[in-house]
């Protein structure tokens, strides 16, 4: 099939991206590969555990389940911030996993994603964009929130995901849908 455009690996949805930070801070540190541990999160990031790890979240009660694990955003997203004039790295807007080929806003809460060979998250919700995304790049906030025809918010700085299976995610890796809830539900903000 040579020749018949994009070959058919570019068009899988694929991590092309990882990143991870031991220190909370706004953006994370680019790596090959990342551990992620069920019920926990992502092995050697400030936001692991079983409760929630957000300082802010600490800050209200210790003891929410964390629904924040994984923080994974579509590389489509930078191509549009490109358009607009900011030039933004995978980890630079906090996430743990780049993917492109997948459309994650689009996904129902409780979706289930394979990410490689043995990891298996399940999507919870949409990442809250916070103003600190202005001090990677003035006016970014405003370019990563569109506003439905009847003035909703749409958040557009990726997903939030559990991890329910174990595995070592590569960059390259495929990205497939698991399962889908029998139920639409549509993601709010977590």
């Amino acid at each position: 099939m040579e020749g018949w455009g994009p070959s058919l690996k570019a068009m899988l949805p694929t991590v092309i991206g990882l990143a991870r930070d031991r220190v909370h801070r706004f953006s994370k540190q680019p790596c090959e590969t990342l551990t992620l541990l069920a019920g926990l999160g992502v092995e050697g990031d400030a936001h692991v555990g079983r409760t929630v790890q957000h300082l802010s979240r600490i800050a209200k009660d210790p003891t929410v389940p964390n629904l924040r694990q994984v923080h994974l955003i579509h590389a489509e997203l930078f191509d549009e911030l490109a358009e607009k004039g900011f030039a933004i790295a995978p980890g630079q807007l906090g996430e743990n996993v780049t993917t492109r080929g997948i459309d994650l806003l689009g996904l129902p809460r409780g979706a289930r994603l394979r990410l490689g060979q043995d990891a298996l998250i399940e999507v919870t919700g949409l990442r809250n964009p916070c103003r600190q995304i202005d001090g990677l790049a003035k006016g970014l906030m405003a370019a990563v929130v569109d506003r439905a025809d009847d003035g909703r918010p749409i958040r557009k700085c990726g997903v939030m995901a559990i991890v329910i299976a174990a595995g070592d995610v590569h960059t390259g890796d495929r990205v497939s849908l698991a399962s889908l809830p029998l139920e639409h539900q549509p993601l709010d903000v977590v």
